[in-house]
């Protein structure tokens, strides 16, 4: 398959982030490294989303803290960012409500429609103009000529979704193309497929088994319309948790497990060694977390405290 066949991936992980763990990026990394080996998907880019305030849980530090280290986490990366919208709102989102935000935000910066895992659009997802001289997100730069095709592309969105998220813009600014519409001969178009999945853990897959946590409804939407991509931990049995639930069973080719080594560090993505570590005073810490992320706890005087 090229490129311009296989499906275009943004990778979108929800959380607490508190704090965000060497585990958190390395999910990413390995998710990513999965989907191109099955020569299916190319992944275009990571959405790291703090969750709201308001969540509620215990001891979860101020979201200006969490999007913080976020950023540092990240700010090596190339193609996977942070994005605050979640925290802006005036309470707390679901899953779903994340991913729907995502998606139509994708239509609104590009102008198309984005497809549904079981809906494939039938027209172009993302119009990637081959005219050089052409302006707009994807316009061309000297300084990334030598980088593919989905980098450049996940570059200029990423430019573009960041200046929108960072500054909670008014929706009637912007632009919708009806996806329908002639774009007409004077411009080549390549058709490009573009799907959100959600990323987790084994553990959230395991809590779609709990009955009341979730509703069936957003479940539907998660697993059915978007799909998931699961990178599991420490030898968790994937196959048993997604025949436990009629939800999970039923929209099993939605859901893509990463098969790894038995040398998969995902115990490292745990927050809350993290954050023992740091109250402990244990010099491990620096296996759970990034320098910059720690300098900045320490600097913060984050989860000092047994309450935070």
């Amino acid at each position: 398959m090229t490129d311009n066949t296989k499906t275009h991936v943004i990778l979108l992980s929800c959380g607490s982030f508190n704090p965000i763990t060497k585990g958190h990026i390395h999910m990413f990394e390995k998710a990513r490294e999965y989907l191109h080996k099955t020569g299916k998907f190319i992944v275009i880019g990571g959405i790291i989303s703090p969750v709201h305030d308001s969540y509620g849980k215990p001891g979860l530090v101020p979201s200006r803290h969490r999007l913080i280290m976020c950023q540092l986490a990240v700010q090596s990366s190339d193609w996977i960012r942070v994005d605050p919208w979640e925290c802006y709102q005036d309470t707390w989102q679901t899953t779903c409500s994340v991913l729907e935000h995502h998606r139509d935000l994708m239509k609104r910066v590009t102008g198309c429609i984005l497809s549904n895992v079981n809906t494939p659009s039938t027209t172009p997802v993302i119009g990637q103009p081959q005219n050089e001289t052409q302006t707009g997100i994807y316009q061309n730069h000297n300084t990334m000529n030598n980088k593919p095709i989905a980098i450049k592309l996940w570059g200029k969105m990423s430019e573009s979704l960041g200046k929108i998220c960072c500054v909670r813009p008014n929706i009637d600014r912007f632009t919708f193309v009806d996806e329908n519409a002639n774009l007409g001969t004077a411009m080549r178009y390549e058709e490009i497929e573009l799907r959100i999945l959600l990323l987790c853990g084994s553990d959230l897959l395991e809590s779609f088994c709990i009955p009341g946590l979730w509703k069936d409804s957003d479940m539907e939407v998660i697993v059915g319309d978007f799909g998931i991509v699961v990178v599991p931990r420490d030898g968790v049995d994937t196959e048993r948790i997604m025949n436990h639930s009629s939800v999970l069973r039923k929209n099993k080719d939605n859901i893509t497990v990463v098969k790894h080594d038995a040398n998969h560090p995902m115990s490292i993505v745990s927050s809350t060694k993290s954050r023992l570590a740091l109250q402990h005073g244990d010099g491990h810490v620096v296996d759970y977390l990034n320098q910059t992320v720690i300098d900045y706890i320490l600097q913060s005087q984050l989860y000092i405290n047994a309450s935070g």
